[in-house]
């Protein structure tokens, strides 16, 4: 029996259009405690592989059914479909360029986060058309605190009704200080709040009571965040969140992803 171990994502740092009409970009949060456990179980008989097609399309062969166990729940927005697609290339022998593995998954699903590339947080992702848009620069180290927050929302490929945050990508590029990091996170998150809600959030309420330096969200998805400088996380953030309504409750450093 084989197995594979894939690190999820915590929601996005920025996600949203490149302009009007421009393509769908987003900076993903790598997250150790999401993702899943896959292993390949080969059965008897001749059932259909479900990836097969996937599979094919990396020149894998597709035997064996891909069992998975996840970390975090459906709809959180952590990269639970993309991960099980990563995990049946990886465990049917892919050893192939990152890249071309995105682009299947792409291929595949409609939408795909970023998760083969070893740092997908200095990655600009088009997350519909499995590219990478821009090289970005790396963080500050900071610790996330969160967990989820409202109903489960699954992604719909189709679905593009994003704001505009060229702007935001713009300041990205030339910023250097977690505190300006943390703020883009934060408006990114406003901005999608304001135009797809959920109404009565609470996250932004939760970075100020805290203190926190910003917050983010799963732009499709339930995962909420709080960015601290690392090391400086209240001893009461998991019942503050709680008390809030904030299930599932997390803690991670950019440098355990």
């Amino acid at each position: 029996m084989r197995t594979v171990s894939i690190r999820g994502h915590f929601g996005e740092y920025v996600q949203g259009r490149l302009g009007p009409n421009g393509a769908l970009g987003l900076i993903t949060v790598p997250c150790s405690r999401t993702g899943l456990r896959a292993e390949l179980r080969y059965r008897g008989g001749q059932e259909a592989n479900p990836l097969s097609g996937f599979l094919r399309a990396l020149g894998l062969a597709g035997q064996g059914e891909v069992v998975v166990s996840t970390l975090s729940p459906p709809g959180a927005g952590t990269g639970i479909s993309t991960a099980r697609l990563i995990a049946a290339a990886l465990l049917h022998g892919w050893q192939g360029p990152a890249g071309r593995l995105m682009a299947a998954c792409v291929a595949e699903e409609g939408a795909s986060d970023p998760l083969a590339f070893t740092r997908p947080e200095r990655l600009l992702w088009a997350s519909r058309e499995g590219r990478i848009l821009q090289q970005l620069p790396a963080l500050p180290a900071h610790e996330i605190v969160g967990g989820y927050f409202g109903l489960p929302c699954s992604t719909d490929p189709a679905d593009v009704d994003f704001p505009d945050v060229s702007d935001i990508v713009s300041d990205w590029q030339r910023a250097s200080k977690l505190n300006a990091f943390a703020e883009l996170a934060s408006e990114s998150a406003r901005r999608c709040l304001k135009m797809r809600g959920p109404a009565g959030d609470p996250t932004e309420g939760l970075a100020r009571h805290l203190g926190a330096t910003g917050f983010l969200m799963a732009h499709t998805g339930s995962a909420r965040g709080l960015i601290f400088p690392k090391g400086e996380v209240p001893p009461d953030a998991a019942s503050v969140l709680e008390a809030a309504g904030v299930v599932g409750f997390l803690k991670f450093g950019s440098d355990d992803c």
